[in-house]
C-alpha cells in the first residue's frame, strides 16, 4: 500500500464554508432514455495511488456500455486537496463523483457539499460493513459510500523471533508482550520499535477499550482524555513503549520506522502494510525474514482495536448529473470492482464477504480480521483542527511517557484540545 493513501486518515486543516450549487441545470435528475446518456461525460476525481489504471479502464468500458456516457477520471494529489475540493464544490461545474477521506466526510456533509445517497444505500449497500460505513453517515443521512480502508498490523522479523525461541505468533496482548520481552532477554535485537507519538496506534488502543476521544458538554465537544478508558489505553501503550529505544517525542515517520526495521535489528513494529514494503526497498535482504500478524487484543477472540483510515466515494450536491453519478457508483461499488480493487491494492473492501480477494497478500490478510472492530477518530466536523501540528494527543502521549500520570497529561493539553474543538467550521 503506498504511503500517500495515509493522507486519507484525517483533515489537515480547517474547512471553509461550501456554497453548494443547486442542481438547476437541464440535465438535473434526467433519466436515461433509449440512447442512455449518450453525449454526457461524467467527471470523477480519484486520489493518486487509490485505483490502478486497468481498474479505471475496465470500469470506464463497462460504464460506457451500460449508460452510453463517457467517464473522465482526473487524478488528484493529496497535498492541498482540502482547499481544491472545497473550491470545486462551490463552483458551477464541480466534479460529479469524487474520492474523499473517510474522516473528511462529516465536514463536507455539514457544509452542504455532498448529495444525499440514502436511496443508493438501501439499494446496493445493505451489506456494507458497519465499521466502514459509519464515516459515510452524517446526521442520520448517507452522504457518501464506503470504498475501502487500511489499518495497522504487526510487522515482525521472523529470524529474530526464531532466535528467541518463539515458534508461534501471539494471539493475545499478554502473549505479544511476553514474546517481545523474550526477544529482549534472549537476543541483541530491540524487541519493538514504538516511538512515543505513534498516535494512530494509540487511537486504536482507545478504540479497543471502547473509549471516546471527545465528549459533549452542553452543545460543545470537549476533550475526553481524562476518561479512565483512555487512561487504560495509555497504560498499554506505555507498557509496550518501555520495550523500545525509540524516541518518546517523535512519531513513526520521524524517522520512517520501515527504514529502522530494514536494518534487521528490530523484532517488530506496528504499522501499515506499505511500511513492510519500505523496509524491503531499503534493504531487499530483509524480505525473507519479514512477516505480518494481526495486532492481538486482550483476548484471543477479538483483535486489538485499530484506526481505520481510508476513502469514501461521494457525489457533489451541485452536480447536474446526479442519476448518472449513481449509475457510476452502482458499478464502481459492485462486488466485481470492489473485489478487484481489494486484490490489486491490498485494501479492505466495503463488505466482509469480499475479503477473500485479499488472499495471498500477507499484510492485507493480517489487517482484515481487525477491520470489523475498528473505528476512526471522532466523526465530527469540529475534529478537523485537532490533528494540526502540534497535535495535542501527541503532546499527551509524550508527557505520559516522560513521567506524568494520564490524568496530569490530560489536564496539560485540555485547554488546547478544547480550543481547537471550539473553532468555527
Amino acid at each position: 500500500m503506498k504511503r500517500k493513501l495515509i493522507a486519507a486518515i484525517g483533515i489537515a486543516g480547517m474547512m471553509v464554508s461550501i456554497a453548494a450549487c443547486g442542481g438547476d441545470g437541464e440535465d438535473d435528475g434526467k433519466k436515461a432514455g433509449a440512447d442512455g446518456y449518450a453525449g454526457e461525460t461524467l467527471t470523477v476525481w480519484v486520489m493518486d495511488g487509490s485505483s490502478p489504471d486497468d481498474w479505471q479502464a475496465d470500469l470506464a468500458e463497462e460504464f460506457e456500455a451500460k449508460t452510453k456516457a463517457k467517464v473522465k477520471f482526473e487524478i488528484q494529489k493529496w497535498n492541498g486537496i482540502q482547499q481544491k475540493l472545497t473550491t470545486a464544490l462551490s463552483e458551477e461545474n464541480p466534479p460529479d463523483v469524487f474520492e474523499i477521506g473517510n474522516t473528511q466526510t462529516p465536514a463536507y456533509a455539514k457544509t452542504g457539499g455532498l448529495a444525499d445517497l440514502s436511496d443508493l444505500k438501501s439499494e446496493i449497500g445493505t451489506d456494507w460493513s458497519e465499521s466502514l460505513n459509519k464515516s459515510a453517515v452524517f446526521d442520520g443521512k448517507q452522504y457518501a459510500a464506503p470504498w475501502f480502508v487500511v489499518n495497522r498490523v504487526v510487522i515482525y522479523n521472523k529470524k529474530i523471533w526464531a532466535d528467541a525461541g518463539i515458534k508461534d505468533t501471539p494471539e493475545t496482548r499478554d502473549e505479544f508482550y511476553d514474546a517481545l520481552r523474550t526477544i529482549g532477554e534472549k537476543t541483541d535485537a530491540e524487541p519493538i520499535y514504538l516511538p512515543g507519538q505513534n498516535w494512530y496506534h494509540f487511537v486504536g488502543l482507545a478504540i479497543g477499550e471502547g473509549a471516546e476521544l471527545v465528549k459533549k458538554d452542553g452543545d460543545t465537544y470537549v476533550s475526553n482524555l481524562d476518561d479512565p478508558k483512555i487512561a487504560a489505553a495509555t497504560e498499554t501503550y506505555k507498557k509496550f513503549q518501555a520495550l523500545s529505544k525509540a524516541p518518546k517525542d517523535k512519531d513513526e515517520a520521524t524517522p520512517q520506522q520501515g527504514e529502522i526495521f530494514a536494518k534487521g535489528k528490530t523484532g517488530a513494529i506496528i504499522g501499515m502494510g506499505w511500511e513492510g514494503a519500505t523496509a524491503i526497498t531499503t534493504n531487499p535482504a530483509i524480505e525473507k525474514d519479514l512477516g505480518y500478524f494481526t495486532i492481538p487484543g486482550a483476548t484471543a477472540d477479538k483483535p486489538e482495536g485499530v484506526f481505520l483510515g481510508g476513502s469514501n466515494l461521494a457525489v457533489a450536491a451541485g452536480s447536474k448529473k446526479q442519476d448518472l453519478a449513481k449509475e457510476f457508483l452502482r458499478i464502481a461499488l459492485s462486488d466485481k470492482y470492489e473485489g478487484a480493487l481489494a486484490k490489486a491494492n491490498g485494501v479492505i473492501p466495503n463488505k466482509e464477504s469480499l475479503q477473500g480477494n485479499l488472499q495471498g497478500n500477507a499484510a492485507a490478510e493480517a489487517a482484515a480480521p481487525a477491520a470489523s472492530g475498528g473505528d476512526t477518530t471522532p466523526l465530527i466536523p469540529e475534529w478537523a483542527a485537532v490533528e494540526n501540528d502540534p497535535n495535542p494527543i501527541k503532546t499527551y502521549l509524550t508527557a505520559v511517557l516522560k513521567g506524568k500520570s494520564p490524568a496530569e497529561a490530560a489536564e496539560q493539553v485540555e485547554g488546547e484540545f478544547n480550543k481547537r474543538l471550539a473553532q468555527q467550521q
